[in-house]
């Protein structure tokens, strides 16, 4: 299985008074590899699908599961693949890690939108292609 991968910083202003990630930093670490994930994996940067194609990939789902915490100058590796991909919607799973040292796993759906009205559409082929490439693969 295929997985893109992506390394963030922690930062001094991510963290709190004790001295770890403040769990809503979480939710903008996830977003910045989403965003990172469209530039470099798909070959589209995100905002020119909402500005200029005009559609967009909401959450509407997400799962996040916490088993160590990131502290300041952390520099965790995210990989993601995509557990499921749906006509419209899709669920990426994001691990976190340190070393050998897994820190976090989160499992964000998205559904694939026409901004205007707001209506689910098919996710156009030329980024499920993309998709298929991290698709995770039951080995039953």
């Amino acid at each position: 299985m295929s997985a893109f991968s992506t390394v963030l910083q922690v930062r001094f202003g991510h963290v709190d008074p004790a001295g770890i990630a403040y769990f809503p930093r979480i939710y903008d670490y996830l977003h910045d590899v989403f965003e990172s994930l469209w530039e470099e994996h798909v070959g589209q940067r995100y905002y020119h699908l909402l500005l200029e194609r005009k559609i967009g990939f909401p959450l509407v789902h997400s799962e996040v599961e916490f088993k160590k915490p990131l502290h300041f100058g952390d520099r965790p590796v995210v990989s993601v693949t995509c557990s499921k991909l749906g006509s419209s919607s899709m669920t990426l799973r994001y691990r976190f890690s340190l070393g050998d040292q897994h820190i976090l796993e989160a499992r964000m759906t998205t559904v694939c939108i026409k901004l205007e009205g707001m209506q689910p559409i098919p996710i156009p082929d030329d980024f499920r292609k993309s998709f298929e490439e991290i698709l995770e693969v039951d080995e039953e």
